[in-house]
């Protein structure tokens, strides 16, 4: 886990230009206005990026971390660290993949080569659900509990931002935003409902409790 922890660091405080500024910014809700939490935003436009090695684990039956950001070319794990078997795959264009039912450490990690959106889930268990954002840019963050994020900046003028969030209508790509410049700002995306939590276990799952 230390490495996924070094290596998330590394890629959010990559060197910047010695005039680089920054550009500060809320997300909210456009029908309440209220924070939106966890929304992955990124300036448009494509960097030198050094690839991190990371993991998503499953524990509880549950993907640990539920979105991940990663520089392309970058690879990832997925231990299983529950007492039931999971299978592992992805249908997004960015990246098809497919780990069957398995138990402990894959041997072989998944390489993440194209930029895009890629949702994880696991054919056993229908609820577990995870986002890869997989970037080609250095100015990338998510926001906090305020709705707020920082990105580094390094050309004055309108910028184009990428923001996705796993509730937009349309979750399989992020939508366009542009500010006129760089001082802070606050930008509205609509939201799907969230879905209440679901803990029951079908039959299916049932069967794979065991080792």
């Amino acid at each position: 886990m230390r490495k996924v922890v070094v290596a998330a660091l590394a890629f959010l405080l990559w060197p910047m230009s010695a005039t680089a500024a920054n550009l500060s910014l809320t997300v909210t809700t456009s029908d309440s206005n209220a924070p939106v939490a966890g929304a992955v935003v990124y300036l448009d436009r494509v960097d030198e990026v050094a690839p991190i090695s990371a993991e998503i684990y499953q524990k509880d039956r549950e993907f640990q971390p539920k979105i991940l950001i990663l520089p392309v070319g970058s690879q990832v794990e997925f231990p299983n660290r529950d007492n039931t078997q999971h299978h592992v795959y992805s249908f997004s264009p960015a990246k098809t993949f497919n780990i069957e039912l398995y138990a402990g450490k894959p041997p072989t990690p998944v390489l993440f080569d194209n930029p895009g959106i890629v949702e994880l889930g696991c054919n056993i268990h229908d609820h577990m659900q995870a986002f890869i954002v997989v970037s080609q840019t250095t100015a990338i963050g998510e926001t906090d509990a305020n709705g707020r994020v920082t990105l580094p900046v390094s050309d004055a003028g309108p910028q184009t931002l990428k923001i996705w969030h796993p509730r937009l209508l349309d979750n399989t790509q992020p939508i366009s935003r542009t500010l006129d410049d760089d001082s802070d700002r606050s930008v509205s995306i609509g939201l799907a409902p969230e879905l209440p939590a679901d803990d029951a276990m079908d039959l299916l799952q049932q069967r794979f409790q065991e080792l």
